[in-house]
């Protein structure tokens, strides 16, 4: 089908129509960032041409040159024949308004988060010029990092990350945004590496994929770093760790936002006791919750007198 497709495919519309039509026949998973065939292929396309996607309409009857042609039909075949989400394919990928570099030593972007960080975290945060501390653990591309940096001018921000690969794709898109002077890389495994630090908000999206799911996930999830994905059996491996220990980096009004994927009824019958707050999203109130540190410090003292877990200092 390629081979014929390099012959007689002669403008971008060409393309798109083909490209469509094969994504379709192949059955492909959508789940990073484009939900259907149609803008995947126009995402591939245009990006391959350095275009954006205002201009789809302005070029559809443009004629496509033998290599770029090429180009295009290489990536096209990887896409099918390899499962290479697109976003790996392009180095690129989009969250809310914003667009990151990504490769295979990060996850690629999306997040619940986001949206609500489009609105400063309102109504639950009703000064956001009075934050001035914020972290994003787990930050992987640091695409949420970014987000909080402009959401909260005002703010310094300290990206975390296990992974030294993924800080070097942290990095890179910190540069990209000049926000090397608001943004800090750290390499952590959670908090182990924040002694004394103390913030305002701490949002993370996390590993939170359980046992079960991670054996059934869609070939395109494989090409992601697996330590971004897997959380143990039940998924709350890292969550039940960032819920016992975030109360010693929050300040006293500090906020704790948590994305946990389909866990929900698992978190809560985990911790019966926490009042979680169930925030908003496009896809429902199930996704992310909101804690605030005194919510940690009442819970965990009352479930476990004379741990040192809480610092209430």
């Amino acid at each position: 089908m390629i081979n014929h497709a390099s012959n007689e495919l002669r403008t971008l519309r060409d393309l798109l129509r083909f490209t469509v039509s094969y994504f379709n026949q192949a059955d492909l998973f959508y789940g990073h960032g484009f939900p259907t065939a149609y803008e995947e292929a126009a995402h591939l396309i245009l990006n391959a041409l350095h275009l954006i996607p205002d201009q789809l309409d302005l070029f559809l009857d443009a004629h496509i040159t033998q290599p770029e042609r090429e180009q295009i039909l290489y990536r096209i075949e990887q896409r099918v024949t390899e499962r290479i989400p697109v976003a790996y394919l392009t180095n690129e990928a989009w969250l809310s308004d914003f667009s990151f570099y990504v490769d295979k030593r990060v996850i690629i972007p999306r997040s619940f988060i986001a949206e609500l960080l489009q609105d400063r975290l309102a109504p639950w945060i009703k000064q956001p010029d009075a934050i001035h501390t914020t972290l994003d653990l787990c930050t992987g591309s640091g695409c949420l990092a970014i987000l909080l940096a402009h959401a909260f001018k005002h703010a310094n921000v300290d990206a975390v990350d296990i992974s030294a690969e993924a800080l070097e794709v942290t990095f890179k898109n910190i540069a990209r945004y000049n926000l090397a002077h608001v943004i800090e890389p750290i390499q952590s495994d959670l908090f182990n590496a924040l002694a004394g630090r103390r913030y305002d908000v701490i949002i993370s999206n996390p590993p939170y994929v359980n046992a079960e799911s991670m054996a059934a996930l869609p070939e395109e999830y494989r090409h992601e770093p697996r330590i971004a994905l897997a959380a143990g059996p039940d998924g709350l491996a890292l969550i039940q760790t960032i819920l016992s220990e975030a109360a010693n980096y929050l300040t006293e009004e500090g906020l704790l936002i948590v994305e946990i994927g389909h866990n929900r009824d698992a978190l809560e019958q985990s911790f019966p006791h926490l009042p979680f707050t169930w925030l908003e999203t496009s896809a429902g109130d199930q996704f992310v919750f909101m804690l605030k540190r005194s919510d940690l410090i009442t819970t965990f003292r009352n479930n476990a007198r004379g741990s040192s877990t809480i610092n209430e200092c």
